[in-house]
């Protein structure tokens, strides 16, 4: 079969985006790892790339010459069946190869890939292409954060500098009201032929009781009144994990944010520190946080199918929401075969939902039956909530 010219260009346009995403850095930037969860933009420029030359190139292209025998060591990230690689940790102590390099595999990898497509292809290329373009779209929002966290981390806290698609600060301008749902049985699940990942698949029937979701996202102005009621120091809101979590990491507001005199302030990759917008969405809070505060309102988080069933009510898209389910496969649930059954099974354990997407979040990249998922613990993404009852 041959790959349509739009599949083509979405492609091309995808492998460009990541590059326009690291136009601003410093040479200097490119190695940084302040922590585990954050991987170096240089390594994230190799990844992207290793998965075409891994999973297509190296299986479907006759004749094709790897660019690099260690490069599959230094860009797997935790496919485990394909190979060693470097540890997460020690992604930052990778000073070669060179950044020139990196960018030199990925022309490589991108001009051979060209190669491959103009001629006749099988649909299971084509679907690892697809798959490879969303991988990509991925890793082009973990940039934007990791680069943020780089940035935000360092003691001058500098500005990004980049021509950046998106605003980080979203002021919430409707009016806060219910949106009510009623009792009944709903279909959750990807149903479509567009793309979706395997973990939104088995669609299935659950039944929901009556209940309301928030219109609108927490905002600023909220939690900095949850602060000041002393939400983070009342042992009654939080699970105990949360609890040991706070106390541990001295946690007292969200990521990026500074108190100055009696001022908050927060760091963005648009202009550095910035007084906080009160009507902006909050971000950068973990589960442990979202479940507090709806404690603290005597409310909830809603649950993934309950969201995804109101979502065509919602205004949603500006921060990854924090639901109450926990990560788990879908009834009827089937891993891909080989490698790439990985990608998202092996993670279905220890973890929590979000929904929506983000500002972050790369273009063609968003549908409510998205399901992502991290750590309780974790902020460093676009995280946010709204409240359920």
């Amino acid at each position: 079969m041959i790959v349509t010219e739009n599949l083509l260009e979405f492609f091309l346009e995808t492998r460009q985006h990541t590059e326009r995403l690291c136009k601003p850095l410093e040479i200097e930037d490119y190695v940084v790892q302040p922590i585990v969860d954050v991987s170096p933009p240089k390594w994230h420029l190799g990844h992207t790339t290793w998965f075409f030359e891994e999973f297509i190139l190296k299986h479907h292209k006759e004749g094709y010459t790897l660019f690099s025998d260690d490069f599959a060591f230094v860009f797997n990230s935790y496919y485990e069946s394909v190979g060693k690689r470097v540890v997460r940790t020690d992604r930052g102590n990778l000073s070669r190869p060179t950044v020139d390099q990196v960018y030199a595999y990925r022309k490589y990898v991108t001009e051979a890939l060209k190669d491959l497509l103009e001629g006749d292809v099988s649909a299971e290329v084509t679907k690892l292409l697809t798959i490879g373009i969303h991988h990509e779209k991925q890793h082009q929002e973990l940039l934007a954060t990791d680069i943020k966290y780089i940035l935000g981390n360092n003691p001058l806290m500098p500005v990004y500098g980049g021509d950046i698609s998106f605003r980080e600060s979203v002021k919430e301008i409707p009016q806060s009201q219910w949106t009510h749902i009623t009792e009944g049985v709903y279909e959750i699940g990807h149903n479509t032929t567009d793309f979706c990942y395997d973990n939104e698949l088995g669609r299935h029937k659950v039944y929901l009781h009556d209940y309301a979701i928030s219109n609108t996202l927490v905002t600023n102005g909220e939690w900095i009144a949850f602060i000041e009621a002393g939400g983070y120091n009342k042992t009654l809101l939080w699970h105990a994990e949360g609890w040991d979590w706070v106390q541990k990491n001295n946690i007292e507001c969200p990521m990026y944010w500074h108190k100055v005199g009696d001022k908050w302030y927060h760091y963005t990759l648009e202009k550095g520190l910035q007084e906080i917008d009160k009507s902006a969405s909050l971000a950068h809070i973990s589960y442990y946080e979202a479940f507090a505060y709806a404690q603290y309102k005597g409310l909830r988080l809603p649950t993934e199918f309950e969201w995804e069933v109101a979502s065509k009510h919602l205004d949603w898209g500006d921060r990854w929401e924090w639901t109450e389910s926990a990560y788990l496969p879908y009834p009827g649930y089937k891993k891909e075969e080989g490698a790439l059954g990985e990608y998202n099974g092996k993670f279905m354990v220890n973890q929590k939902v979000l929904r929506g997407g983000s500002v972050a979040t790369s273009s063609k990249h968003t549908r409510h039956t998205y399901r992502n998922f991290f750590q309780t613990g974790l902020r460093w993404q676009f995280t946010g909530l709204r409240l359920a009852k």
